[in-house]
């Protein structure tokens, strides 16, 4: 009775520290990326992820329990495809069985483009909009070529996924301190096809397998019905990732289904 109880203390510290051994038979699995990894959205985070925002309620996590996989958990929030490249790959190696990486969004700069499309008319964002569509198109497939190339030769066995972005609006205003408009609303999610597009076409070049969340997501949009994503949040960090729900119900099943 004493082992178990000393390995179940080993077990809740590893966790806490956001490794998470559940059967060490089932694979080791590396979680990359940026705040969609790592959960931000669920307002819940490990102490030691620090402004990474690591979530015990994001899809590796969940998805890593469910495999029974040993879990190093990286992602980060805020992090582009360099970031990822430079500060995330140290766990990989020729023994890694599964990788799942998200980049690409912090890049084309969603973040500052979807703050501008909230200010109050007659405020636009045309042109946020045009420049981050040049960077997807423009920028973004060579930064995702050297980032994959990286993950494959430091991970030359893993089954490598790379998980894309879901569509966010739903042409709905519903939140008077962020009022975007129907038309921005959907140039975003062109933008989000756009980037979704490049992903794919960036991972199946180089062998990997691509996370297309947008039909999972669509109905779950900002303004939906049941929402999957939040909208305008306190704190603002919160704002426009997924929530728990679409970690759990969206992202989860996608990623475990290609493992």
């Amino acid at each position: 009775m004493r082992r178990l109880s000393l390995l179940s203390v080993l077990v809740l510290g590893l966790s806490l520290v956001g490794v998470h051994t559940v059967q060490a038979a089932a694979g080791t699995y590396s979680a990359l990326g940026d705040s969609y990894s790592s959960g931000t959205g669920s307002r819940s985070y490990y102490s030691d992820s620090g402004s990474c925002q690591r979530s015990p309620y994001a899809y590796p996590v969940l998805a890593a329990q469910q495999k029974g996989a040993t879990l190093t958990f990286t992602a980060c929030s805020g992090a582009r495809i360099a970031d990822v490249q430079n500060n995330q790959l140290g766990s990989l190696n020729a023994s890694t069985t599964y990788v799942t990486v998200s980049a690409g969004g912090n890049d084309a700069g969603f973040s500052s483009v979807i703050t501008q499309c909230a200010k109050p008319w007659p405020t636009t964002c045309t042109t946020e909009i045009n420049n981050a569509n040049n960077t997807i198109r423009n920028t973004i497939p060579g930064r995702l070529d050297a980032l994959y190339n990286a993950i494959r030769s430091r991970a030359s066995s893993a089954r490598v996924i790379v998980v894309g972005y879901p569509r966010i609006f739903n042409g709905e205003e519903c939140n008077l301190l962020a009022r975007i408009s129907p038309g921005e609303q959907a140039e975003l999610n062109k933008s989000a096809d756009l980037l979704a597009g490049v992903i794919s076409a960036r991972a199946a070049a180089h062998g990997f397998t691509f996370v297309d969340p947008r039909s999972a997501f669509t109905g779950h949009a900002v303004c939906d019905d049941t929402e999957w994503i939040n909208g305008l949040s306190d704190p603002i960090s919160e704002s426009y990732h997924p929530n728990r729900t679409g970690q759990s119900a969206g992202y989860t099943p996608l990623v475990t289904a290609r493992m």
